[in-house]
């Protein structure tokens, strides 16, 4: 018979290496706009799941829409600024 082991410290001896990098978190600070509208925009949605949408449901999913669109338009030409510099193409 043989034992069953658990491959838990194959699985966490490398931990300290798997930590995000300092321009990992960097990128994430900078998404952080985006995800929040996004975030804003499954709560709007998740909110009319269950139930018919009233028309304030319908405004809030429209509002978090266009959000999520600006903060996105916003983010691209972060971006692009950031990684065009002197307006090359």
């Amino acid at each position: 018979m043989s034992p069953i082991v658990t491959v838990q410290d194959a699985v966490t001896a490398f931990a300290d290496y798997i930590e995000p990098t300092d321009a990992e978190l960097d990128a994430i600070e900078q998404e952080m706009p985006v995800i929040l509208a996004d975030v804003d925009l499954l709560d709007a949605q998740i909110i009319t799941l269950d139930r018919t949408p009233t028309e304030l449901d319908a405004r809030r999913i429209r509002r978090a829409r266009r959000r999520v669109l600006t903060e996105r338009r916003e983010l691209a030409n972060r971006t692009a600024a950031v990684t065009l510099p002197g307006g090359a193409a």
